[in-house]
């Protein structure tokens, strides 16, 4: 198959559209709480930005869909809001049903340029999601919560996966399009986004906050994984990160491109971690 092709346009949007999954979050089997469990949740720190992320993703998403062209494109696109906007609905029946104390989220105010909005979330969600399916992992090993919330939440980073993928396809697909098919010019154009993408993620390992010093608007898969264990060490965290990863990944077919930078810098830190003097190998790692 030609990255670029029409086929690779079937493909990335088939596999998209054809793997939703249908549900209500209000409809969920959300489990009754005992106290203890109740405050762990409760004490979580991230509720109010991944709902104030899921809405503006919701919004941002669905705006982009109507600047579409193509039905096809058009169709996974809406897609993709439909979902995002359902997992806003989710996280705020989960704040209402569990009496989470957060601020009020701000009002949802649409970017000037859409379609580079797109992009940047598109990449943020790249990088974003791989720490996620650690952090899941990493929560489900520790019992954090009980299994009924993990059950819950599990198809929705599937979801969140089929996301990346169908982005990384899209945006391949979009540059080959419009001339810039050659490698080094894809190369250079991802790296820039993804830079854009990791300065974010570098204020999340630095415990740094946006400019209006609003402490919940920090990123926060990579930065709150100690929450749910007090002796994760960096290897562990990488090591569960490129595990999940491998596993999310591999439901998708193989002739679809998939997220690459941050397995290979997670991979290198997990290999340099490994032959530092005073490393102990983490039990569950696999990944060489």
């Amino acid at each position: 198959m030609k990255l670029g092709s029409e086929e690779h346009k079937k493909l990335f949007c088939r596999s998209f559209i054809d793997t939703y999954l249908d549900y209500e979050p209000e409809k969920l089997p959300w489990p009754d709480l005992d106290p203890i469990s109740l405050e762990k949740l409760q004490g979580i720190p991230f509720w109010r930005e991944a709902l104030i992320t899921e809405r503006e993703a919701g919004v941002m998403v669905s705006a982009f869909a109507e600047t579409i062209d193509d039905p096809l494109i058009k169709e996974a696109v809406e897609l993709q809001a439909f979902e995002e906007t359902r997992h806003g609905r989710l996280i705020q029946f989960l704040i209402d049903r569990y009496d989470v104390k957060i601020q009020d989220p701000p009002p949802v105010q649409l970017p000037e340029n859409i379609e580079n909005d797109f992009i940047n979330f598109g990449f943020s969600e790249c990088l974003d999601s791989f720490f996620a399916f650690g952090m899941f992992d990493i929560a489900h090993q520790a019992k954090y919560l009980p299994e009924a919330m993990f059950e819950i939440f599990n198809p929705i980073l599937d979801e969140e996966a089929r996301h990346i993928v169908f982005f990384v396809n899209w945006f391949t697909y979009l540059q080959i399009n419009r001339g810039q098919g050659l490698a080094p010019v894809r190369a250079m154009r991802t790296l820039w986004h993804y830079g854009k993408a990791l300065q974010k993620l570098s204020e999340a390992f630095g415990n740094s906050f946006d400019g209006d010093g609003d402490e919940d608007r920090k990123p926060f898969t990579a930065s709150e994984a100690t929450h749910f264990m007090d002796d994760l060490t960096p290897k562990l965290f990488f090591s569960t990160c490129l595990q999940e990863n491998q596993k999310r990944m591999s439901k998708f077919d193989d002739r679809l491109l998939n997220p690459e930078l941050m397995p290979a810098l997670s991979q290198f830190a997990y290999n340099t971690l490994k032959i530092l003097p005073g490393q102990k190998q983490p039990v569950t790692s696999t990944v060489g």
